[in-house]
């Protein structure tokens, strides 16, 4: 579960103590950034800064910025340009255009939402912040979870209603966006910016299969943030301390554990048995999960010995389609770790609806801008 930013922590300590909090947080980014969208800076009443945005591009300026809020300014978006040079002195290859709400906190309009935030998080929840852009209210923030909302942007019901919606929608798909509104608070319009920032709970990963393969990807995938499961009704198979030293391990039947497991979009579920009798059932009941991404080792041969089982059992053709098997995208993968990287490669690629191909053989930018307007 991502935690609660350090500089949202900050931000309700110092609400606490009675201080003017002025929050810099980047909303958008075209190119490249240092820092993804949701970063955030503060600077208080007394001059202390906390965060940062770019890795030091535009802070300088951004303290000025907060200078002019604290003196009564209004909030503001404000958009600059990171040059090539100032990039590579943040590590990056070239720059880009980051976009970044300045804004003071208020202890009644923001620390509710903030403060709902930080708890939905530390109860293991999935929770959006939405923070409103434009308008008298700006800055105002409403915390969404997918049971209420907390807190209000303090235009109308409808807009609640609305952000709250969204929100709920980029829960399941763990993203982060500006969204426009009427100013009315309608999904059919452009009046209104508001910046949604989801605190999503990690994708999970159902591995079926007790194997080295197995060890070594769970490994990796908890590496770049997924809960990972392996199960395998072979109890001596799965005792291993390889096995839960990076994952939950859980004997059982893989049918019967997935009908217990709810699957989003988000998650991925692996078969490694090499076993009709585990893994016909296992790839039946992915297909049935929601999961978004089912994976199955094995060669060619036995993918397609596998189809015709699973055809004969009651799959359809686009049922089948939705497996990728052989698994992995085709890097020459020979050794556990090898095949975890070109499995994990491919889930990734699908993620981010790319090619997975070489970066050296394609056009245009690397990296797309990292928050959605619409």
């Amino acid at each position: 579960m991502e935690v609660l930013p350090r500089s949202q922590a900050v931000a309700l300590e110092w609400l606490d103590a009675g201080r003017r909090v002025v929050s810099a947080t980047l909303v958008e980014t075209i190119g490249s950034a240092p820092l993804d969208p949701g970063a955030e800076m503060l600077v208080d009443d007394t001059g202390r800064i906390e965060g940062s945005v770019t890795g030091g591009c535009v802070e300088g300026a951004l303290v000025h910025e907060a200078g002019e809020v604290l003196a009564g300014g209004a909030a503001r978006v404000v958009t600059y340009g990171i040059s090539d040079a100032q990039a590579v002195d943040v590590g990056l290859m070239c720059g880009g255009t980051v976009q970044l709400f300045v804004h003071e906190l208020s202890r009644t309009d923001a620390a509710p939402a903030l403060a709902a935030t930080r708890d939905a998080i530390a109860a293991g929840e999935p929770v959006a912040l939405a923070t409103l852009l434009d308008g008298p209210s700006a800055g105002a923030k409403l915390a969404v979870t997918p049971d209420g909302a907390v807190g209000t942007l303090g235009v109308t019901e409808l807009l609640d209603d609305s952000v709250a919606r969204d929100a709920r929608g980029f829960l399941d798909e763990g993203r982060s966006a500006v969204r426009r509104y009427s100013a009315l608070g309608e999904v059919m319009g452009s009046d209104l910016r508001v910046h949604l920032q989801t605190f999503a709970t990690p994708p999970a990963m159902v591995i079926f299969g007790a194997i080295d393969f197995s060890a070594a990807l769970a490994r990796m995938a908890g590496e770049i943030g997924y809960r990972v499961t392996i199960c395998d009704a072979r109890a001596a198979f799965a005792r291993s301390p390889r096995f839960s030293r990076h994952a939950e391990v859980v004997v059982d039947w893989p049918d019967r554990y997935l009908a217990a497991r709810a699957l989003g979009p988000r998650d991925a579920v692996l078969v490694f048995t090499h076993d009709p009798k585990f893994d016909e059932p296992a790839l039946t009941a992915a297909l049935a999960s929601g999961a978004g991404y089912v994976g199955a080792l094995g060669s060619r041969r036995t993918h397609a010995d596998r189809e015709a089982r699973l055809r004969d059992a009651g799959l359809t053709d686009d049922d089948l389609a939705r497996i990728s098997s052989p698994c992995g995208l085709d890097v020459g993968a020979r050794t556990p770790a090898e095949t975890a990287i070109a499995i994990l490669a491919e889930i990734l690629a699908l993620r981010s609806h790319r090619s997975g191909g070489r970066l050296a053989a394609t056009a245009g930018p690397i990296h797309p801008r990292t928050a959605d307007v619409a």
